[in-house]
């Protein structure tokens, strides 16, 4: 590869780094075409990119974009995406599938480093639809308690006016 194209590659993964939140190292030995190829539709479909790139270039771009990278040894893949729990979950999920790789050596979420455990623990993590479905919930359930309560004071002051009315027609 000439030394513009190399360019040209750093380049794009620098302005991919820094549009994204997420970039994650992983280690694809092991995985053949047939699965690299499913991994990265699967990515894809989450709005993520899978990038497998030379480590001294791809810790250059890691560099140019601002960030500190770790030093990167043996076939690197980089996943780099918008959503961190999105690209963690369908990491995880691929991996459960298929003998747990490729298997994820770090990454950097929001400029700071992590480790292949706090990756597990981001895909983990329920989706973001699921959260704020359970922030809902969360803040009607007072609510609805109120809304009941005063419904019940309602009967019960229907019930009395309806007692004191039977009373006063009996006397």
């Amino acid at each position: 590869m000439k030394r513009t194209e190399k360019e040209q590659l750093v380049s794009e993964l620098t302005d991919k780094i820094k549009g994204a939140s997420a970039v994650y190292y992983t280690d694809f030995t092991g995985l053949n075409v047939k699965r690299m190829t499913e991994l990265r539709r699967r990515l894809r479909r989450a709005g993520v990119e899978y990038v497998v790139i030379k480590n001294t270039l791809a810790l250059r771009a890691v560099n140019d974009s601002g960030l500190v990278g770790e030093r990167l040894r043996g076939p690197t893949g980089i996943v780099v995406g918008k959503d961190a729990v999105a690209a963690a979950k369908v990491l995880s999920d691929f991996a459960k599938e298929n003998d747990k790789k490729p298997e994820v050596k770090g990454g950097m979420l929001d400029g700071r480093a992590i480790k292949p455990a706090q990756v597990q623990q981001l895909a983990s993590l329920p989706s973001r639809e699921q959260l704020l479905a359970e922030l809902g919930a969360g803040l009607m359930s007072p609510m609805a308690a109120f809304a009941g309560a005063m419904n019940g004071l309602l009967y019960m002051f229907a019930g009395a006016l309806d007692a004191l009315k039977t009373q006063r027609e009996g006397a």
